[in-house]
């Protein structure tokens, strides 16, 4: 999705009437996925930074009004496995899919360089939101001469509709990974990260080895929906919440009909760096009821003592309403880089002391209600 194009601008041609699916499955244990959709795709025009749609009336809306209206998704099979679609495809047979577009998704003023990445797996490697995808980058792994590179890990940024709403596409958020010498200050490309940089010079129509899907621990919990989801992100950790919010916010899903509360902590460096922010900041427009959205900015930003303001100091402003929502059975989560959680956890022990409270023992009894969920790396 070309998301640097404002949400206002941008137009979806989506199909009237897509009631059915042709049946090609696939099994998982005693349930099944459907892929094969007889409705129209919708593709990504790189160029015109649209989609279209062949065969079939269409009706035209932009995505600002699509998050309103609902858009619909195909096929509602995807939503009657009961068993958590796991490790379909392994490092030893893993599935080769096709890359659909590779767009950059910040501004010039951005440290560093990250894309949205769409992939066409077919139908063939369904997930649910919050799981992730293994890649296995092209070439010979360094340190075992004749074997394949290992397996990189990426959170998956797309609902299990995909951005294509038929069921077929998967998308990442990817940040390209290049490595300075500290002392030349220059760029050393033979220490650049294979994977990242693999996809982010992908083109469409380049074919990329996937695994999985895995993962449970940062599955969204839909037996209420009315629940309270405070996700908490740094940088390119923000993939799995776009796939809640879209779900939630933008497709028209018969069996969840989120009202609850969505509260989204977003730290970046800057604004330029800022991911998916138009299409979260429509949600604001369309769902203030139930869309709540923080930023976090180290470059732009101070804090209330006056250093960079970092997403554990947007939790402290508001952490007596967060203590309340958790007492109350919110859910948390936190997606990022390992090196923001011990700042958020030192913020949440002093906020919890302030309040008389024990830190260690809320912290056993958020995990035992299965309300606190942790994915860094």
């Amino acid at each position: 999705m070309a998301l640097s194009t404002p949400l206002s601008q941008m137009s979806v041609a989506l199909p009237t009437g897509i009631d059915g699916s042709t049946r090609s499955m696939i099994k998982l244990q005693s349930q099944s996925f459907t892929e094969k959709s007889w409705g129209p795709r919708l593709r990504l025009d790189s160029k015109s930074r649209s989609f279209s749609v062949k065969k079939r009336s269409t009706v035209c809306m932009s995505l600002q009004q699509a998050s309103k209206s609902k858009v619909l998704v195909t096929p509602l099979e995807l939503e009657d496995p009961k068993e958590t679609p796991l490790n379909l495809y392994r490092p030893k047979e893993p599935y080769t899919a096709t890359i659909v577009s590779v767009e950059r998704i910040v501004g010039p003023k951005a440290p560093g360089e990250t894309c949205h990445i769409v992939i066409d797996h077919d139908g063939n490697v369904p997930y649910w939101e919050g799981q992730s995808y293994g890649v296995i980058p092209p070439g010979e792994n360094p340190k075992k001469p004749g074997a394949p590179h290992n397996v990189r890990l990426y959170s998956i940024a797309s609902t299990r509709y995909g951005d294509s709403f038929d069921g077929k596409t998967a998308s990442l958020c990817v940040r390209r990974a290049i490595y300075y010498d500290p002392e030349t200050g220059k760029e050393d490309p033979s220490k650049a990260g294979v994977c990242s940089n693999f996809l982010c010079n992908a083109k469409p129509g380049d074919k990329v080895k996937i695994t999985g899907p895995s993962g449970k621990v940062m599955l969204l919990p839909e037996d209420d929906q009315k629940a309270t989801h405070i996700m908490i992100a740094t940088g390119t950790g923000v993939a799995p919440y776009r796939g809640y919010l879209r779900r939630m916010f933008m497709e028209n899903v018969p069996n969840f009909k989120f009202d609850g509360l969505a509260w989204l902590f977003l730290g970046v460096a800057n604004s330029d760096s800022l991911l998916y922010d138009e299409e979260f900041s429509g949600y604001l427009k369309d769902y203030p009821k139930n869309f709540r959205y923080d930023k976090a900015l180290s470059r732009e930003e101070k804090n209330k003592t006056g250093g960079k303001m970092y997403v554990q100091d947007k939790i402290e402003e508001y952490s007596d309403e967060i203590f309340k929502l958790l007492d109350n059975g919110a859910h948390i989560y936190f997606c990022g880089l390992k090196g923001m959680m011990p700042g958020i956890q030192d913020t949440l022990k002093r906020v919890a002391e302030e309040r008389g409270e024990s830190w260690e023992q809320k912290l056993t009894q958020l995990r035992k209600n299965k309300q606190w969920h942790v994915e860094v790396y």
